[in-house]
């Protein structure tokens, strides 16, 4: 146990590195540099709960790695360069929101930190993951929710309305976090997670975001303003459509294979009671 915060803190150390932090958000000032700040406190205030509720209840290795570099992952999503580069990159600001969907909510969805947060956070955390969860128990609702946030985050009036306002910068990632963690937390860990209503939700993910993909990658002028770069658009939409793709189709084949393993067990003990 005792290796585990020393690790967390040197993730933390290194995210918050010099180089790592060039052209970060908080070298900014005014609106920009009080957002970046709150944002950046709740999410260490998320990690500190963790840490500390670690003590009390010690996860396994492999789940403490998993919430420690998903929360590393996410800082320097919100508080490195990226933040910056998405300013003025498509492809960069692609980058920022797959990470937001697909990397940092998984990792913490498999870490399963609920016993460590309410461990540290009582009857506060407690309420609040208790409402949250209760709408995870839909795989196919949160993929709904989850496929409307990202859909209207990607209309041309508010994605630069997100670009152009700090405050809406931080409102825009912390709804694709919410609404994505309640979705792989719905297909990885709920009472719906075995079988077909999780498979059909992933699947049902994949292919909407395909098409938005599809749809910046053949665009034959910038949605975002004509300031912007057609060919940066486009990578945009490659990486949306191709790597953002790969972690529903990995989530697929695990879920698929549990469901055939559970549904091969059901078989043969049918089949043994037939017998007997």
């Amino acid at each position: 146990m005792t290796y585990r915060i020393p690790c967390a803190m040197a993730l933390v150390l290194l995210t918050l590195s010099p180089r790592a932090m060039a052209h970060s958000p908080l070298d900014s000032d005014g609106s920009d540099l009080i957002s970046a700040l709150i944002s950046v406190g709740m999410l260490l205030t998320f990690w500190l709960l963790f840490l500390v509720g670690q003590l009390r209840r010690p996860t396994r290795w492999w789940q403490s790695l998993c919430f420690h570099l998903g929360s590393a992952i996410c800082l320097f999503a919100i508080a490195g360069p990226l933040d910056e580069w998405a300013e003025t990159s498509a492809s960069a600001h692609m980058t920022q929101h797959m990470l937001f969907m697909v990397v940092i909510p998984p990792l913490w969805v498999l870490a399963q930190p609920l016993a460590q947060m309410i461990s540290s956070g009582g009857q506060l955390v407690l309420l609040f993951y208790r409402g949250l969860l209760k709408l995870a128990h839909w795989p196919m609702a949160m993929a709904w929710l989850h496929g409307l946030i990202l859909w209207f985050w990607h209309m041309p009036y508010f994605y630069v309305l997100a670009l152009e306002n700090p405050w809406w910068h931080a409102v825009e990632h912390l709804m694709f976090i919410l609404s994505a963690g309640l979705f792989w937390w719905s297909v990885l860990q709920s009472r719906h997670s075995g079988g077909p209503w999780a498979l059909l939700a992933l699947l049902f993910t994949l292919m909407h975001t395909g098409v938005l993909g599809a749809i910046l990658t053949f665009a034959q002028a910038p949605f975002y303003g004509d300031a912007r770069d057609l060919q940066d658009q486009q990578l945009a939409g490659l990486i949306m459509w191709v790597l953002g793709g790969l972690p529903y189709i990995a989530a697929s084949a695990w879920i698929g294979l549990r469901w055939y393993r559970q549904l091969d067990r059901t078989m043969r003990l049918g089949a043994g009671e037939d017998n007997a």
